[in-house]
């Protein structure tokens, strides 16, 4: 298992760098321990974080309700948490 992603049962735990302000929202690779995240969002009044909740939803196929942003709200670094996606995060890295 990378150390950028844990799977606890029903529970993906995924360790984000996130750039705010990219012309569009990708995946960038790894950052040190992290998966680099590139938001078209800007970083202003939580824009920034909702987009990423809709993008990583969208990557793990799951609702928007099942994808919680559990550390670093004003940070670069942070870790969300998706319940109940049956997406295997190290398909995020082929899909680049």
């Amino acid at each position: 298992m990378a150390a950028w992603y844990r799977r606890n049962g029903e529970t993906i735990t995924l360790t984000l760098h996130v750039q705010p302000g990219a012309k569009h929202s990708e995946i960038a690779g790894l950052h040190g321990a992290a998966l680099k995240v590139r938001l078209a969002a800007p970083p202003v009044d939580g824009r920034a974080n909702e987009a990423l909740q809709r993008f990583i939803a969208e990557l793990f196929a799951v609702p928007l309700r099942q994808v919680e942003l559990k550390q670093g709200a004003q940070s670069r670094h942070k870790v969300v948490a998706i319940s109940g996606s049956k997406v295997e995060p190290e398909r995020l890295l082929c899909a680049q």
